[in-house]
């Protein structure tokens, strides 16, 4: 990435070491700056204001104020792309729904070898949150599907309908903003988010506990039902094949694909293959090109296909790639995607 400045980085952490270990590793990237580190929200809301960073590393657990209360807080006022640092845990969710933009799971302080990772991973991560788009309206959604949408759906489906979403950053909040206003009755849903496998399974279950779905990390082997949702596996590739009258699921480690394991390549072309053109494809946010090429093979096939536009995407990456390959049919508000794709069922 090439910018006429260094993006300046705000590091809110209450451990000195760990702060002092981020400030280290990212400065090593000519592209990153950072100011002034804070102990605590209150801390970090009068660097804020002093030194305007363009992006905010926080961690989750902290004296005073946790992170997620002071993102909920934050952002309403000052709009400012945040990466959460934490352990795996649900609180890493709690903070992408509040607003955070990504998230790096915190290292092992005693590995060398992992702290290395996490430093490489947050440099990417930081690159791609300072060009991200923060703002609140972009997750408003579309009311919920009426009984009438239902009773369209259960009427109108064609034989053997299969739909499959990639997201990359952004899309925890995309896909959940998405599914939430969807019927229970929809067709078998497979999607491939960018996340680390230690997320994947907490993500599925977060949904499956706040949506009319049934809605699980995929496994190996899995039949793909109505009315449920299939998340990849993080670190496992996802596809499908025809078996009898429904799909089922294939997951299986492998090389990473555009630079992801999942790849959403990978499901795309799949799903092109094996439903023609009785799938639909749909892609969100996220940053690079994954997911492009296997969306137009998916529209080549016959499959219907929808992009997430640029003012409702954090990042404008992916969907565009996919529009300016004439993979995409349309691109659509994240708000107006449930009825888009009602309408396409």
């Amino acid at each position: 990435m090439t910018t006429k400045r260094p993006i300046k980085v705000l590091i809110v952490d209450d451990s000195l070491l760990f702060r002092e270990v981020i400030d280290r590793g990212i400065s090593t990237d000519p592209y990153i700056t950072t100011v002034p580190s804070a102990k605590d929200p209150f801390d970090a809301r009068d660097k804020l204001l002093q030194y305007h960073p363009d992006v905010m590393v926080c961690d989750v657990e902290m004296p005073r104020m946790n992170g997620i209360d002071f993102i909920r807080r934050l952002l309403p006022q000052y709009p400012l792309p945040i990466i959460v640092v934490s352990g795996a845990n649900q609180a890493v969710l709690d903070a992408m729904s509040a607003g955070a933009v990504e998230f790096v799971p915190k290292p092992d302080m005693k590995s060398t070898q992992d702290v290395g990772r996490f430093i490489q991973e947050l440099i990417a991560k930081i690159k791609i949150a300072a060009g991200s788009t923060v703002s609140r309206s972009r997750l408003a959604s579309a009311p919920a599907a009426s009984s009438r949408q239902h009773a369209a759906v259960d009427k109108s489906l064609g034989k053997d309908p299969l739909i499959a979403i990639g997201a990359s950053t952004g899309g925890i909040e995309a896909i959940d903003v998405l599914l939430r206003s969807l019927p229970s009755t929809m067709p078998g849903i497979v999607i491939v988010q960018h996340i680390p496998p230690q997320f994947s399974r907490m993500f599925a279950e977060r949904l499956n506990a706040s949506l009319p779905f049934t809605v699980q990390e995929a496994k190996d082997g899995d039949l793909v039902k109505p009315g449920h949702v299939y998340i990849a596996p993080g670190d496992f590739h996802m596809d499908v094949v025809k078996a009898g009258s429904t799909f089922k699921i294939r997951c299986y480690s492998g090389s990473k694909v555009n630079g992801h394991c999942p790849s959403i390549d990978i499901l795309f072309q799949s799903v092109a293959k094996e439903a023609g053109n009785a799938a639909i494809g749909i892609i969100l946010t996220g940053m690079g090109y994954d997911g492009a090429r296997g969306l137009l093979a998916m529209r080549r096939r016959g499959a219907r296909t929808l992009a997430q536009d640029e003012a409702s995407s954090v990042v404008y990456g992916m969907p565009k790639a996919a529009f300016e390959l004439g993979a995409a049919e349309k691109q659509v508000p994240l708000s107006k995607m449930s009825q888009t794709l009602l309408s396409l069922i």
